[in-house]
């Protein structure tokens, strides 16, 4: 039985713990041998720049399109032929896991604990995207309580059964979760199960941890 004082942190991977790829370009070109400010692109931190970014704000292409169309880009700026998102992850990630977690999620996942909150990580493509040896290379994930993959579930957010799958696992109701992510579609998903939820702004993450922190009373 779940009890009203014990909550629990739920955060997506990509995005909210990690930084996503267009804050890490210097990181993606030294991994690749490109030479630095090889890639420009920026989505949402430079959107006027970024023309085929505005082209899936618009709806004329979908977020999935979008990340074919760089990773296709960047596979044939190293002299290959990338046709998953997964390839470009793992080979621009793989050096220094710890140098692409955002400190404001080790910052709120220590105080967290600390405060006697459990934790879980909520992902439709953890180890798909980052290889299962990236989660064995980052201390941070062995923190956690519980991690539900979609990569093995098969089940994807904003699926409900992922949200009851988790809050299962963790042992601890609905209105005691408070869940991060930074797409709307999975933050409603959530919100339709009871569970308290903050959309995640990459551009602010400091102050959408602050909002996380404070629905668990910290």
């Amino acid at each position: 039985m779940s009890t009203a004082s014990t909550k629990a942190l739920v955060l997506d991977f990509g995005g909210v713990i990690s930084r996503t790829l267009f804050e890490t370009h210097d990181l993606s070109e030294a991994a690749l041998g490109l030479p630095p400010g090889t890639l420009t692109w920026r989505g949402p931190f430079a959107p006027e720049t970024d023309a085929l970014w505005q082209a899936m704000q618009a709806d004329h292409i979908t977020e999935r399109e979008y990340w074919m169309a760089r990773t296709q880009s960047v596979g044939r700026l190293v002299g290959e032929d990338w046709n998953d998102m997964q390839t470009f992850v793992q080979r621009a990630r793989g050096a220094d896991v710890e140098a692409v977690i955002r400190p404001e999620a080790l910052a709120a996942v220590h105080r967290a604990k600390a405060a006697g909150c459990k934790l879980a990580v909520l992902s439709n493509e953890l180890d798909l995207f980052y290889g299962a040896s990236f989660r064995e290379r980052l201390p941070l994930l062995q923190l956690f309580d519980v991690i539900i993959d979609a990569t093995y579930t098969g089940i994807l957010k904003p699926d409900r059964r992922a949200y009851e799958m988790c809050a299962d696992a963790l042992g601890v109701a609905a209105a005691d979760c408070v869940f991060v992510d930074d797409q709307s579609r999975n933050v409603l998903g959530a919100i339709q199960l009871g569970w308290k939820t903050v959309q995640f702004d990459v551009t602010d993450p400091a102050t959408s941890y602050a909002r996380a922190l404070a629905l668990l009373d910290i």
